[in-house]
C-alpha cells in the first residue's frame, strides 16, 4: 500500500503520540509499504525544538524507510491554553504548503490521520476527497472532550463548533480507531458506526523492554543502595497532569528512611516541582532527565513502585502510554483511576497494579504504605505476562495491517 500519515508528533521523540507513530509508519516501512509523514520537528515532551532541528522551516528526511516531510511550528516556552491554540494552528499553517505539494504528486491509497489535534484532520479528509484515497482517523486522545472537562476551554458556542466539526470528520472518515474500549464507547456515542471502528492499542516491544534485575537497572549509576524502595514518576512533566501530588506525597513520606521518589522526564512543569521539592526540603525527591530508549527497561527496574497518575475529570478519554512499558518492565503500577473506566477495570481484573482514588493526596499515600509493605512479584509477574499476551507490537501492527487492507479494498 501507498500511506500517507498526517500527525503533528513523530520520531525522535521518546514519548506519546510521537513514540507510537513513528514506530507504527517504521513498521510499515519494513513491510514493503510505501509510506510517507507530514508532521512537525521533534519538540515534546521538552516543549523545545531539538537542537538538531532549530533554524529549519520545510524540508525531507528519510528515517527508518519512511519519507518525513517536515513543516515549521511555533513552540512557546510556556505552555498555556491559548499557547497550545496557537501551538496547534501554527503547525497547520505550516502544513498547507507541503499538503498543496503532496496533491501534485503520486497518489496515497490510506491517509492515516492522527489525533489529536483535531482539526489536522481537515487536510487528511480534503486530501482523501480529492484523491479519492482512504481515510482512517486514529484518535490517541479525546482532544474536544479533554479540554471540555479539564476546563481548558470554556467558551459554550466554541466548544459547539468543534464537537460538530469533530462529528462532520468522524462521519466522513472510512475508519476510526483509538486505543482503549471507554474511548471506543465514547466514539461510537459521537455517532460513529460499529462496523467502522478499528481497536488499535499502543504496544511495547516485549523484547527490548523486559524485566531486569536491580544491578542491572541504573541504581549504580544513580548511587541509589539496591536495598532501598524507590518510587518512580517517568514521563512528560506537564502542568495539567497534577503532579504536585507526586511531591505531597513525598512531604508525607519525609521521615521514611531508605526511601527515594525518582521523578524523570521534561516538560513545562519540571522547574515548578523542583522548587517546591526545594522549598519543603525534601531530600528524598530526585529529578533526572528522560532517558534514552535504550536506557528505558535499566530505569523502569530501578522502582518497585510505579506511578500512574491521572485525573478524575480525564477518565476514559485518554490511555496513559507509559503503562505499557511499566507492564513489560514487569512493574507493578499505583494507578490513580476513577471506577469503571478502562484503566481501573483493567489494573484490578488483571491483578497488575493497585489503583487509587485520583487527585487525593490520602488515598495516594495509603497506597504507597500498602505497596511498601506488601510482596508485590505477584502483581510483576502477572504485569508481564500480560503485556506478552495483548501488549505486543509484532502482534497488535500485523492486526493494524489487515485492517488497512479491509479499508483499502
Amino acid at each position: 500500500m501507498k500511506i500517507l500519515i498526517f500527525g503533528i508528533n513523530y520520531y525522535p521523540e521518546l514519548t506519546g503520540i510521537g513514540k507510537y507513530t513513528g514506530e507504527m509508519a517504521a513498521w510499515l516501512a519494513a513491510q514493503g509499504h510505501e509510506v510517507a509523514v507530514v508532521t512537525a520537528p521533534p519538540y515534546y515532551p521538552e516543549w523545545d525544538i531539538h537542537p538538531a532541528y532549530k533554524g529549519k522551516k520545510w524540508f525531507k528526511e528519510i528515517i527508518d524507510g519512511v519519507t518525513v516531510y517536515r513543516v515549521p511550528i511555533y513552540v512557546p516556552k510556556e505552555v498555556t491554553s491559548k499557547k497550545r491554540i496557537v501551538h496547534e494552528f501554527s503547525f497547520l499553517g505550516g502544513v498547507f504548503p507541503q499538503w498543496f505539494a503532496l496533491l501534485l504528486k503520486k497518489k496515497y491509497e490510506v491517509v492515516i490521520n492522527i489525533n489529536p489535534p483535531f482539526h489536522l484532520g481537515f487536510f487528511a479528509l480534503l486530501y482523501a476527497k480529492i484523491k479519492r484515497a482512504r481515510l482512517l482517523t486514529h484518535i490517541q486522545d479525546l482532544q474536544i472532550d479533554a479540554a471540555k472537562d479539564l476546563g481548558m476551554i470554556n467558551n459554550k458556542r466554541l466548544l459547539n463548533w468543534m464537537f460538530k466539526s469533530e462529528r462532520y470528520l468522524l462521519n466522513n472518515s472510512h475508519g476510526v480507531s483509538s486505543i482503549s474500549l471507554g474511548m471506543k464507547r465514547k466514539i461510537i456515542d459521537k455517532g460513529v458506526p460499529l462496523e467502522k471502528y478499528i481497536m488499535f492499542p499502543n504496544w511495547v516491544d516485549e523484547g527490548a523492554i523486559r524485566p531486569l534485575s536491580l544491578q542491572h537497572s541504573l541504581r549504580s549509576e544513580w548511587n541509589i543502595p539496591m536495598e532501598d524502595k524507590v518510587v518512580l514518576y517517568s514521563g512528560n512533566l506537564g502542568e495539567k497532569q497534577g503532579l504536585d501530588i507526586i511531591i505531597d506525597a513525598a512531604e508525607q513520606f519525609r521521615d521514611v528512611g531508605k526511601l527515594h521518589f525518582l521523578i524523570v522526564g521534561s516538560g513545562g512543569y519540571k522547574e515548578t516541582l523542583e522548587k517546591m521539592a526545594k522549598k519543603k526540603e525534601l531530600r528524598n525527591v530526585q529529578f533526572f532527565p528522560l532517558q534514552p530508549y535504550p536506557k528505558l527497561s535499566a530505569l523502569l527496574a530501578c522502582a518497585d513502585i510505579h506511578l500512574v497518575l491521572q485525573k478524575k475529570s480525564a477518565a476514559d478519554l485518554v490511555m496513559p502510554s507509559k503503562l505499557t512499558s511499566i507492564l513489560a518492565a514487569g512493574g507493578c503500577p499505583l494507578v490513580t483511576a476513577m471506577p469503571n473506566t478502562t484503566l481501573h477495570d483493567l489494573i484490578l481484573e488483571e491483578k497488575i497494579g493497585v489503583v487509587v482514588e485520583p487527585e487525593s493526596v490520602g488515598a495516594l499515600c495509603s497506597g504507597l504504605k500498602y505497596m511498601l509493605k506488601e510482596d508485590l512479584n505477584v502483581f510483576k509477574e502477572a504485569a508481564r505476562t500480560y503485556a506478552v499476551k495483548n501488549l505486543s507490537k509484532e502482534q497488535i501492527m500485523r492486526t493494524f495491517e489487515t485492517n488497512l487492507y479491509k479499508l483499502a479494498q
